[in-house]
């Protein structure tokens, strides 16, 4: 009986778990660029009570052996790193990559990080940086007196200044794609950081075979499903309810053989 009572907690455990995933994809269901988690489990290990192919009393063998498992635990989060919705912005500096790609975004310790959240400005400088001020990469200056920007698929921008109505380049965006994207890891801020599980950033440039197109004027939104996430809610409150039950039931199994007399 203790055995009940130590499996069902994993599985309460798991569930918890479950549930504050589905709450992190639900409070990003209008976040630019994120994409959801999903939540992998794995059985844990069983203990063999009979084995296969024993000997029964007949002197045959017994087809089936008995085993009884230990539970269930995290396998991982993975990321779901299908297209997102599209939002119409009318701002040429929103920029979406239509297809696989990720945007270079330089961090303050020089490193880079990587997002598919397209929402940049421009910083006092002339810069072209995200929201949270960072860098996108390659560096891209606007001159001050720019009048408009133009931004093409293939990630070629071009300025129209006041004085010159001929828009002059001001240089063309690379991004990058990855082997194993869901190995990224997510660090906040809408971005992503290499690893090992992720393998070495591929660059290349919007358009290119294999790489996404650069839409102006566009955002990706969140690839949060909220019919899908409110049924994997209640389909874990049920699961997190039933593991209780069963910790409730073994309890009182456990409370009738205290009460047994000889």
């Amino acid at each position: 009986m203790l055995r009940a009572l130590s499996t069902a907690s994993t599985g309460m455990e798991a569930q918890q778990t479950y549930i504050d995933n589905v709450a992190n994809n639900l409070a990003n269901v209008n976040t630019p660029g994120f994409k959801r988690g999903r939540v992998e489990f794995e059985d844990l290990l069983y203990e063999r009570m009979s084995t296969y192919g024993a000997s029964d009393n007949t002197g045959g063998s017994q087809p089936l052996a008995s085993q009884v498992g230990h539970g269930v635990r995290l396998a991982g989060i993975q990321k779901v790193f299908a297209q997102g919705n599209t939002r119409q912005t009318d701002n040429p500096l929103d920029m979406m990559i239509d297809g696989d790609g990720f945007f270079q975004i330089q961090l303050p310790d020089g490193t880079t990080a990587y997002s598919r959240d397209g929402s940049f400005n421009i910083d006092a400088d002339g810069d072209i940086v995200k929201a949270s001020g960072y860098l996108m990469e390659p560096n891209i200056s606007v001159p001050r007196e720019t009048r408009d920007i133009n931004v093409k698929g293939d990630g070629t921008l071009a300025a129209t200044l006041a004085s010159d109505p001929t828009p002059q380049s001001l240089g063309r965006l690379e991004i990058v794609k990855f082997v194993n994207p869901a190995g990224l890891e997510a660090i906040g801020h809408n971005m992503f950081r290499e690893t090992a599980a992720s393998g070495p950033p591929i660059p290349g440039n919007p358009g290119d075979q294999g790489f996404g197109e650069i839409n102006s004027g566009f955002l990706e939104m969140s690839n949060v499903n909220v019919i899908q996430e409110m049924i994997s809610m209640i389909t874990a409150q049920r699961a997190y309810e039933l593991n209780s039950k069963a910790i409730q039931t073994a309890d009182e199994m456990l409370d009738g053989v205290n009460q047994l007399k000889r």
